[in-house]
């Protein structure tokens, strides 16, 4: 019996890391087959789609995604996580097989959305899936494995976008066909519903709506602001209405019987840290890398394929340092391990800007500081992922996740 319950954990595991390295993998490698779409599709041509319509098929997926992954999450923990789950899966199987097929830039801009709304169902139900799957004392090191994902999704998805584009860019939405159906093969099988409440209170969906609005918006402006100019009326416009539904959605929130996200969960203060340090932290991390593959191709020029295979080593140190963590370091309190994450991330990063030169010199001017700031990343993300979560209440994990 024990044995039986052991393999169920292991494949709920798969499960959840699967779903979450996918809908992550499907990011990056879309990036790097960008231009090959293009070209595809005609951009540049007289009767081709324009270079911003084309941009829409990267803004759209941060736009929806950002807009629905807390009402998901919300209505996940309200009428249980396993049909959310699976269905986030189906769409976005079904939504990247239509991605491949699509033959002019809107109707792919269209299906990559649906792909990223079910990559929102997808996100934060497979990690309370997988909290509810683990026992108490692993369920730090469960989330860690969780966390890591993001960081092999973005140390593969550049060199297999490469590769697939290569072939053909509907290749790097067909991949996930044989992943997708493996794991809703899985799911289907093995998850079962995790604790909610079928008699509560229906969710304020007015909310969610105001909500998924706000940050929509506030995505839009940001992904939108290098083509309007930030002092455009159009950008102060979209951000302006983006405050303006968050204040409205806040008031509602705080007299609504079942709001979309209860306030009580922001007065758990390991949650309200967590979630702040993660932004800072992030903001970082991700001006980092950008500014990385800027320098790669643009100074050195560098390809695509060959600019992933050179970051590939940064984000491959994460789930190194995840499993090391785990094994050795198992009591440490999350806290620690941020800190000391956040210092080497800080550290390497620094290496990176006293010996990166004009002239290639991977090994000593970048390879050095990338590899520290990979661990450093290592420690801190998963840890701060680990903590937020960890005080969560069991029906409001989908939500808070």
């Amino acid at each position: 019996m024990q044995a039986q319950s052991q393999t169920r954990t292991r494949v709920i595991l798969l499960i959840a890391v699967g779903a979450a390295f996918m809908s992550g993998l499907d990011l990056f490698v879309v990036n790097v087959a960008f231009d090959d779409i293009g070209q595809s599709l005609g951009v540049g041509t007289a009767a081709g789609p324009s270079m911003a319509a084309l941009c829409w098929i990267l803004n759209i997926y941060a736009v929806v995604y950002a807009a629905m992954l807390v009402p998901l999450g919300r209505i996940a923990d309200r009428y249980g996580r396993k049909n959310i789950f699976i269905g986030g899966l189906a769409l976005f199987v079904l939504a990247s097989a239509a991605c491949a097929l699509s033959g002019n830039v809107w109707m792919l801009v269209l299906f990559r959305g649906l792909q990223a709304a079910g990559a929102a169902a997808m996100t934060p139900t497979s990690l309370s899936i997988l909290m509810a799957a683990l026992p108490a004392e692993k369920r730090m090191a469960g989330v860690r494995m969780w966390s890591a994902t993001g960081a092999v999704a973005s140390a593969v998805g550049p060199s297999i976008g490469g590769l697939l584009a290569q072939i053909s860019w509907q290749w790097v939405f067909l991949i996930n066909l044989p992943i997708g159906a493996v794991l809703l093969w899985f799911a289907v099988r093995h998850v079962r519903d995790t604790e909610h409440n079928p008699d509560a209170t229906t969710p304020d969906f007015g909310g969610a709506g105001l909500f998924a609005a706000s940050i929509g918006l506030l995505a839009l402006g940001l992904v939108k602001s290098p083509e309007w100019g930030w002092g455009s009326f159009e950008t102060i416009g979209v951000l302006a209405a983006s405050a303006v539904l968050a204040l409205i959605f806040v008031w509602r929130s705080r007299h609504h019987l079942s709001p979309v996200i209860d306030p009580a969960l922001l007065k758990i203060r390991t949650f309200m840290w967590a979630n702040a340090a993660m932004l800072l932290f992030n903001v970082a991390f991700a001006a980092t890398m950008l500014i990385v593959v800027l320098w790669l191709q643009q100074v050195w020029g560098w390809s695509a394929l060959l600019t992933g295979l050179a970051i590939a080593v940064g984000p491959a140190m994460v789930p190194i340092t995840v499993v090391l963590t785990n094994r050795f370091l198992p009591n440490v309190s999350p806290p620690r391990l941020v800190t000391v994450g956040a210092l080497l991330f800080a550290l390497g990063t620094l290496v990176i800007v006293m010996s990166i030169g004009n002239e290639p010199n991977y090994w000593l001017g970048y390879f050095p500081g990338w590899v520290i700031g990979g661990v450093g990343v290592g420690f801190a993300l998963p840890n701060l992922m680990g903590g937020a979560t960890q005080g969560l209440p069991p029906t409001q994990t989908a939500t808070g996740s």
